[in-house]
């Protein structure tokens, strides 16, 4: 089975901007103040929130290696507990975020075995939400390792993490890391089950979306709204190919229609917005082929001009380049039926 290739979405990574954050009063001032994003001037950022698990928004990635250092030096003089916990998990999200930036397994195995130190501290009776936000942590990374690696074990190892966390963060008592985790099981579940070619796996994705989205509203979680809606279209997307269903192609239509309407009203950054567009147009292209339909395909072949021709500077290089084999295979079908 060949998948379309779509485009997720990751929310910022709060417990990796917390970790940077609680590094600065251990550095110098320098250092410190060179942890600081550059704001003088504005280059609009076509792979904002499309690199993975550990994008730092709030923070120069130059902070990471100092960050490093004054938290393993932290750790050496600490002998409590709980606050060694704390210092392990900043550390763990740190190592997961440069390992992500130079896609090295060792720093990912460092950071995993930070985390695993931590939860030789801690309990889920004891300390139920530094345990849950160790796992939640945890999953992070082993999710971040396996989609890199593409190996299925890494990612269901990072969905029974995530589900360890489940077991104390709950919808009514802690909202916001109950969607957030169960919106990173389904991104999890997502790989998974393109690796194992299982749909049931796929099933269980949609199904952690569809619960996060539960919680969700534009006003207070606007980007996290519109990805959910998109990665949860993404899903369907892929299970539709998978299934050969052209009304689960429409559930994915659908669902990438949500996530852009929620992007331009509540005008999120405008490079989503076209990944979006492209994402909605590869499922057409695929309904198209399934139903034979050369007025479909014709609307794709226009669409497909249009993100190139007005949208280039919104488009990363690769996506430019899938927006022109999307443009070739909607115009050659739309032709070959013409023709008929």
């Amino acid at each position: 089975m060949k998948y379309s290739n779509n485009y997720i979405l990751y929310p910022i990574n709060r417990a990796l901007e917390r970790a940077v954050a609680a590094s600065l009063p251990l550095l110098g001032d320098e250092r410190a103040a060179a942890a600081m994003p550059d704001t003088q001037v504005t280059v609009a950022d076509r792979f904002l929130y499309t690199r993975g698990n550990f994008e730092l928004h709030h923070f120069s990635t130059n902070s990471l290696e100092a960050a490093q250092a004054a938290l393993e030096s932290a750790l050496v003089a600490e002998s409590d507990g709980l606050a060694r916990t704390t210092l392990l998990n900043h550390l763990g999200n740190v190592l997961a975020a440069l390992a992500q930036i130079r896609r090295d397994t060792d720093l990912y195995g460092q950071s995993i075995a930070s985390f695993e130190k931590a939860l030789q501290l801690v309990s889920q009776d004891a300390s139920p939400s530094e345990w849950a936000e160790t796992q939640a942590n945890l999953g992070a990374a082993f999710q971040a390792l396996g989609r890199q690696e593409s190996n299925a074990k890494l990612l269901n190892t990072a969905a029974d993490a995530y589900t360890a966390a489940l077991l104390v963060y709950s919808k009514t008592e802690t909202p916001e890391e109950w969607l957030l985790v169960m919106h990173q099981l389904g991104a999890t579940l997502h790989s998974y089950g393109l690796l194992l070619k299982g749909n049931r796996t796929l099933h269980k994705a949609v199904v952690a979306y569809k619960n996060a989205l539960a919680l969700l509203d534009a006003d207070n979680y606007a980007f996290e709204l519109t990805a959910t809606h998109n990665n949860r279209g993404a899903v369907l997307h892929n299970l539709g190919e998978s299934e050969e269903n052209p009304d689960r192609i429409k559930e994915a239509i659908h669902s990438y229609e949500k996530a852009l309407t929620v992007s331009m009203e509540q005008q999120l950054p405008f490079h989503l917005a076209v990944l979006i567009r492209v994402n909605k147009g590869t499922a057409q292209n695929v309904l198209a082929e399934m139903t034979k339909d050369a007025a479909l395909a014709q609307d794709i072949s226009d669409e497909f001009e249009l993100i190139l021709e007005c949208f280039p500077h919104a488009l990363q290089p690769l996506c430019a380049k899938h927006c022109e084999e999307q443009l070739s295979q909607a115009r050659k079908l739309a032709g070959t039926s013409a023709a008929a």
